[in-house]
């Protein structure tokens, strides 16, 4: 079985795949394939208003294009203070064309001066697997923390050196790969997904 991960983010790739079986409970083996395994395909733009929106224009598109099942997410940061933002721009925080620095800087500065109580967030992931044929499903994660003062660990990508996870010291970047993939929203919602591929 093939199945297409629809992202151009190649550590975004690489975590999903870390996460999903490779190979269905019936002892099928799964191939996942990136874009540039099928001639590089260009994804449309992630124009939705709302995350499950984002996630369904890729793996739709993807999937009508390719002819495989296809897979995608779109996660959001959403901040308690800021009633819910960055959310939907979480990637683009600070401008369609800054980087990660950037968001990080901005999202630092909106919180300058309160206490950690008060920088509550969650990592919001909604995961999609769409057909060839146009059948869509969705799968939601969630993971609860807080925005820290500084950066702090060397793992992980985005916003994981601020995000401090609930009931830890440590923030996203300061855990392995394996524990990261243990306990995150995106490990979450495509464990959801993964019981579904049996289906298939």
């Amino acid at each position: 079985m093939k199945i297409l991960v629809a992202t151009g983010n190649r550590h975004k790739f690489q975590e999903i795949t870390h996460i999903l079986p490779h190979q269905t409970k019936k002892g099928e083996n799964i191939d996942y394939v990136s874009l540039q395994d099928i001639g590089g395909l260009r994804l449309p733009p992630e124009n939705g208003v709302t995350l499950q929106e984002n996630a369904e224009i890729k793996a739709i598109f993807a999937a009508k294009e390719s002819g495989l099942w296809a897979i995608s997410d779109d996660t959001g940061l959403e901040v308690e203070f800021l009633n819910g933002r960055p959310g939907v721009h979480t990637a683009r925080y600070a401008g369609e064309t800054a980087d990660t620095q950037a968001n990080n800087r901005k999202l630092l500065n909106e919180l300058e001066g309160l206490f950690l109580g008060k920088r509550a967030a969650r990592f919001r992931t909604v995961a999609c697997l769409a057909s060839p044929q146009g059948q869509v499903f969705n799968f939601e994660g969630i993971l609860n923390g807080f925005i820290g003062f500084d950066y702090h660990g060397e793992n992980g990508f985005g916003y994981d050196p601020l995000f401090i996870v609930e009931g830890s010291a440590r923030t996203l970047a300061q855990l392995s790969e394996q524990e990261k993939n243990k306990i995150s929203h995106r490990a979450k919602a495509f464990e959801k997904l993964a019981a579904h591929l049996d289906l298939l």
